[in-house]
């Protein structure tokens, strides 16, 4: 007797390192620190203290800003400082146009799961037009979860109504990967286009 296959209902992504690159990683925040002479050490550790919160929507843009840049004086504003942070944001075209592609053709529910603060994530969502692509956002700054909290991933499979083994995940962290799969996900953990591309195409969701 065939073993039946479970058909994929169902795509769990992230943004930075997958759809995007990353909104406000260490690389973004040492180019931020040299843009504007700001002494990093000082700045990393400051970031470090209050970033989680901030993430999990507990501290506005504002109050972050308050604490790891602008808690002295500063020769710029903080205009300046926001468009060079939503700057650092870049998108990956070929995935956006992959996942858009299998969604179309698989009829796929997209769901995002995503540690990012609030006023970074909604830039990011406007400018790559993400909400084209995304039917639902699990961004942590919304449900005040950080990855790589189980309750996070339980909370996608809740809203996205899609059953675990239905799911994909792609995700470019291996830890976040592996509580995905903890969880019954199957997970692929992303490093490039062509070879996530390949994993999906043995799963069944193949273009054309």
């Amino acid at each position: 007797m065939m073993k039946r296959v479970i058909p994929i209902t169902a795509l769990f992504l992230d943004i930075g390192g997958v759809l995007l690159t990353n909104g406000w990683d260490h690389l973004a925040r040492r180019r931020a620190a040299k843009h504007f002479k700001l002494e990093w050490a000082e700045m990393e550790e400051r970031h470090a203290l209050t970033f989680e919160t901030h993430e999990e929507g507990k501290l506005t843009f504002e109050e972050y800003l308050g604490r790891v840049v602008f808690y002295q004086k500063r020769p710029f504003t903080r205009a300046q400082f926001r468009r060079f942070m939503f700057a650092q944001s870049k998108p990956y075209p070929e995935m956006i146009a992959l996942f858009a592609q299998l969604k179309a053709q698989h009829r796929l529910k997209i769901t995002v799961v995503s540690n990012e603060a609030r006023e970074v994530n909604a830039y990011r969502i406007r400018k790559f037009k993400l909400d084209r692509l995304v039917d639902s956002f699990i961004s942590s700054c919304f449900v005040h979860l950080r990855k790589p909290d189980a309750e996070i991933y339980r909370l996608a499979l809740d809203i996205s109504q899609a059953p675990a083994r239905q799911v994909v995940y792609i995700e470019n962290t291996p830890m976040f990967v592996q509580v995905a799969e903890g969880l019954g996900i199957r997970s692929i953990l992303h490093t490039d286009y062509e070879s996530t591309r390949a994993k999906l195409a043995s799963l069944g969701l193949q273009e054309g």
